[in-house]
This record gives C-alpha cells, sequence and structure tokens, in this order.
C-alpha cells in the first residue's frame, strides 16, 4: 500500500509541474491559432505522463532497460498524440476560417450563408445563430425601406396637398383685397373652411411624428366600451348625412376597457370619417364591439366594394391612399397610420380584410383587469 501512495505521489508530482508549464503556454499562446492550442493540450498529457513515469523511474530505481522501453513507448505516444492534435486543429483552423469568410459576406452584402462543410457543434451554432441575426436584420432592412418609401410618399402627398389649399387661399385673398370678390362672405366661409382642413392636416401630422418618435403619452382609464362607441357615432352623425350613409351600432357590449379616452376617440373617428368617405350614397357603414378570444374586438365595416388584395398589407401604411384619385376628401393618407399607431401604444392590434361588399376594420384591445 506504502508502494502504490508513492507511486501516485511522484506521478502526481511530475504531471503536475508539466499542467503548470503547459497552463503557461497556453496562456502566452491565447491570442495564437488553435491549432498551437490543441498541440499544447495534447503535449501536456503526454509529457505529464512521461514525467510521472520518469519520476517513479528514479524513485523505484528501474533498470536502465525498462526505463528506455517505457521512453520509447511514450515517445511513440506522443507523436500519435501531436499529429491527431495537429489535424484536429488544421480541422477546425478550416471551419473557422470558413465561417470567418461567411460572417464577412454577411457584413459586406447583408446576407449570410450557413457553410456547407459540417463543422463542430459549437461553430455549427454560432452558424445558426448568424444566420437567425441575417435574417432578422434582413427583415429589419425591408421593413426600413418600407419606411422610407412611405416617408417619400407622404412627403410627395403632402407637398401635393398643401400647394392646392395654399393656392386657393391665395387667390381668394387676392380677390377679397383687390376688391373683385362678388361674393365675399362665400370666399371668407371657403378661406376658413380651408384652413380647417390645414389644421387638420398638421395636428394628423403632429400626432404621427409622436408616434414614430413614441413619445405619445397616454393616460388610460377605465371606461365602458360603450359610451365610447356611442360618442364616436354621435360626432360622425353629421358626416354620414351629408355623404347619405346610415350609421348603425349592433352588437356593441357595455364592457369595460382601460384605454386613453382622447386617443381612442381619435382611432375610432378615423375608421368612421375613412368608412363613410368610401362608402356609396345609401350605403352603410356598421360598428360592433365584441369580446373575442384575444380581448375586446372593436369593428367597423364600410361598403366600399372591396380593397385589392395587393394593396391590403399597406393599408395601415403612412400615406397610403390606394388607388382613388387624390381628392381633398381622400385626406393626406395619415388617418389609418395614426390608428395603427395608438392602437399599438395600447397593446393592441388593428387589421383589415376584405368582406363582400366592402371590407372589415378590427381593433383588438386588451381586456381590463377586473
Amino acid at each position: 500500500m506504502r508502494d502504490t501512495l508513492l507511486i501516485a505521489l511522484y506521478a502526481l508530482s511530475g504531471a503536475a509541474l508539466t499542467g503548470l508549464a503547459g497552463a503557461a503556454a497556453l496562456r502566452l499562446l491565447r491570442r495564437r491559432s488553435l491549432t498551437l492550442s490543441i498541440a499544447v493540450v495534447a503535449a501536456v498529457g503526454v509529457v505529464a505522463m512521461l514525467a510521472g513515469t520518469l519520476a517513479v523511474a528514479w524513485a523505484m530505481f528501474l533498470s536502465s532497460h525498462d526505463l528506455s522501453v517505457v521512453t520509447t513507448v511514450v515517445a511513440m505516444a506522443a507523436a500519435v498524440s501531436l499529429a491527431s492534435a495537429l489535424i484536429l486543429g488544421r480541422w477546425v483552423g478550416a471551419r473557422s476560417h470558413e465561417l470567418a469568410l461567411a460572417a464577412r459576406s454577411f457584413g459586406e452584402e447583408g446576407d449570410f450563408a450557413v457553410p456547407a462543410v459540417p463543422a463542430s457543434a459549437e461553430l455549427a451554432e454560432v452558424s445558426r445563430e448568424l444566420a437567425a441575426t441575417s435574417a432578422k436584420l434582413a427583415e429589419s432592412r425591408e421593413r426600413e425601406r418600407a419606411l422610407e418609401t412611405s416617408r417619400r410618399e407622404l412627403v410627395a402627398w403632402i407637398s401635393h396637398d398643401l400647394r392646392t389649399p395654399l393656392a386657393g387661399l391665395r387667390a381668394m385673398s387676392e380677390a377679397l383685397e383687390d376688391g373683385v370678390a362678388t361674393d365675399p362672405d362665400r370666399y371668407l366661409k371657403q378661406i376658413r373652411t380651408e384652413v380647417e382642413r390645414l389644421n387638420d392636416m398638421v395636428g394628423d401630422l403632429f400626432e404621427l411624428s409622436r408616434i414614430h418618435a413614441g413619445t405619445l403619452a397616454l393616460s388610460p382609464s377605465r371606461m365602458s366600451l360603450y359610451d365610447l362607441v356611442g360618442d364616436a357615432l354621435a360626432g360622425a352623425d353629421p358626416l354620414a348625412r351629408e355623404q347619405g350613409v346610415r350609421l348603425v351600432g349592433d352588437r356593441v357590449e357595455p364592457m369595460p376597457v382601460e384605454v386613453d379616452g382622447k386617443e381612442m376617440s381619435r382611432v375610432l373617428g378615423n375608421l368612421l370619417v375613412n368608412a363613410i368617405r368610401r362608402t356609396p350614397p345609401d350605403g352603410t357603414v356598421a360598428v360592433a364591439a365584441e369580446r373575442g378570444p384575444e380581448g375586446v374586438v372593436l369593428s367597423v365595416t364600410d361598403g366600399c366594394g372591396g380593397i385589392p388584395e395587393e394593396d391590403l398589407p399597406r393599408v395601415f401604411d403612412t400615406g397610403w391612399r390606394g388607388s382613388h384619385a387624390r381628392t381633398p376628401p381622400a385626406g393626406a393618407g395619415l388617418g389609418l397610420a395614426i390608428v395603427r399607431g395608438i392602437v399599438e401604444a395600447h397593446q393592441g392590434r388593428a387589421t383589415v380584410r376584405n368582406i363582400p361588399g366592402g371590407c372589415r376594420f378590427e381593433v383588438v384591445l386588451p381586456t381590463a383587469a377586473s
């Protein structure tokens, strides 16, 4: 038993010294090739065994023949170990180089392609994460391009919409100033109408800028959905009468919601105005409010005849107005973008889909806590 303990002690001493030397070597080579590090690890294992063997041989006074035999065996094992370590290191280095090239193309071209050659589990995991990041960046770039396109369209359309009323205001003011207006009262009334329209447009732009900047401050309070819909219907009724459209509020359940009353009134108002202006005379605009599996569902159904399928994904984009002529009633294409921004600020979702004869806008809001 005592001899066994001595052998273990001498072997441990030799292996420990070798391990310390190997750790120092790995620290010095930590910024060098992985092949060198793997070779050092393999060498440490073999040299540790050799050092332990030599220490035991010295302590146990082995014959020179026995010692040479052991040394030869260890040397052969060292050669095989180092060769295996170099092969493994070169293989890992090659896979790392391929991954680096793929990552470089990812940074330059914006698209990451996973190397076709099999790699270790760790490198494969890195490849998968880079591929997932590439997909997310591609989606982000696509959204950025769509947003930039919407901004350009918005600038063009706003410029068009501003030019028309400003030209009219200039002409009417010059006519009044020169005293050639045949009906000054009518001119003044028209000037006021155009000014109100410009004021509404500026207000929409300010609201949209707050939404995009993330500075839309909400003041949620508990209120009845029945009262919210009733107020919106009352506010839109004069425009509906003027356009010859019937407003119907059916299946409006008196459910409590936790929302900002002013902002949600704007949401319903924008949806109703949009629906009324797109519905032909003698048509019907219906408002419903029901409890759904995901929360409270507010819906506005119109008789616009439907939206082309290719335009449905863009309905809530800033500046979108479809294929209709850019006439003043069409607005600046900001109303539905404001609807989506306000609804999403309430942790809700705004969607649209075609139905027979028209389309249905739905706003899903979280259910108020009991």
